[in-house]
């Protein structure tokens, strides 16, 4: 079985192809994911994403990298069994566009289409790529920061942001300091250089966490004259430290031994340092996903498209609508 997988959640429109390799009679039957190829919207230097804008750009490539994907995977719509969609949550402009698309595409060519879950979708890209059955996630992105393990038939969270995303608290951060976006890689970057610990606050609140503050407290101290080499690392240790702490609570508490770091985030070196001293000391196996699939793509969706129909989950009408706030623990899912 054949899917095509659309994103467009956020600033990324991507298209995918997956194979589950049972129906595909080509040399490189046994390979997964197909293709994967994507635009990403980029906001004026300064500037968040704006949503409208966005779209209009998702709008204008979306055609261009439908083609792409389906050349690279050297397939045609013709041989596409299904069409997964990104339904949310995101940005509803965004999800928009991708719910657009894929119902023209539907009705041309008369597939079915699968919504997926795109917090689903990273965890499911993870496990695939990373090779580990049943995890704690850490799932840390631009607009997600969760810890997630699968209990009782779906994936339960144990841990969240109150208020902002780790990713979106690292671009906030960058941005309002002129370092440039996207702000993960810059920080990376320059805390490295940083030698000096400053002080900042350490938020977590029995499993939740909170990162508006830090931000907030970063701002001022760099205001006051520290440098900012050592408020980028110290930024990064504390925020990164959070994560662990709940994380090796969550490990404790449902007595898992693999830790799985997915999400655009995961691709920050100190992080899995970090996570990987943790699980050393507790006997636990980290992974993390592969770094081409670690940010929004549209391989992830088309992989998880496939999970969702052996997991049963119905087609979409053709009026069928977004899902801005779909939550990861709303959906009955099995392991496979």
């Amino acid at each position: 079985m054949i899917c095509l997988g659309i994103e467009s959640t956020a600033h990324t429109f991507g298209a995918g192809i997956a194979c589950d390799g049972k129906s595909h009679s080509r040399k490189n039957n046994r390979r997964k994911i197909l293709s994967n190829v994507k635009s990403v919207y980029q906001p004026p230097l300064g500037f968040g994403i704006h949503p409208k804008q966005a779209a209009a750009c998702h709008k204008e490539n979306a055609v261009d990298i439908l083609k792409k994907a389906l050349k690279q995977a050297k397939v045609g719509m013709k041989d596409v069994d299904i069409i997964a969609i990104s339904q949310g949550p995101g940005l509803p402009p965004c999800l928009n566009i991708g719910m657009a698309v894929a119902q023209t595409l539907a009705v041309k060519y008369k597939k079915p289409v699968l919504g997926v879950n795109h917090c689903i979708a990273h965890i499911e890209i993870g496990r695939l790529t990373a090779g580990v059955k049943d995890p704690i996630v850490v799932y840390v992105s631009g607009g997600n920061t969760q810890i997630i393990g699968h209990a009782a038939g779906r994936y339960r969270v144990f841990g969240e942001t109150e208020d902002i995303a780790i990713g979106n608290a690292r671009d906030l951060l960058a941005r309002r300091l002129g370092l440039g976006q996207p702000g993960g890689p810059i920080i990376d970057k320059l805390a490295k250089k940083g030698k000096k610990y400053i002080e900042l606050p350490y938020i977590v609140k029995g499993m939740d966490l909170s990162y508006t503050g830090i931000v907030t407290a970063a701002l001022k101290k760099y205001k006051n004259g520290a440098k900012l080499e050592d408020l980028l690392y110290s930024f990064q240790e504390t925020t990164f430290a959070m994560l662990v702490e709940v994380t090796e609570r969550a490990l404790a508490h449902t007595g898992k031994s693999e830790v799985l770091l997915t999400g655009g985030v995961a691709a920050s070196p100190r992080l899995r340092k970090m996570m990987q001293v943790m699980c050393n000391e507790r006997g636990a196996k980290l992974s993390a996903v592969k770094k081409e699939y670690a940010g929004d793509c549209g391989a992830n969706i088309a992989w998880t498209g496939l999970l969702a129909y052996k997991n049963n989950i119905k087609s979409l009408e053709m009026n069928a609508k977004i899902k801005q706030n779909w939550r990861v623990d709303e959906i009955q899912w099995s392991l496979s």
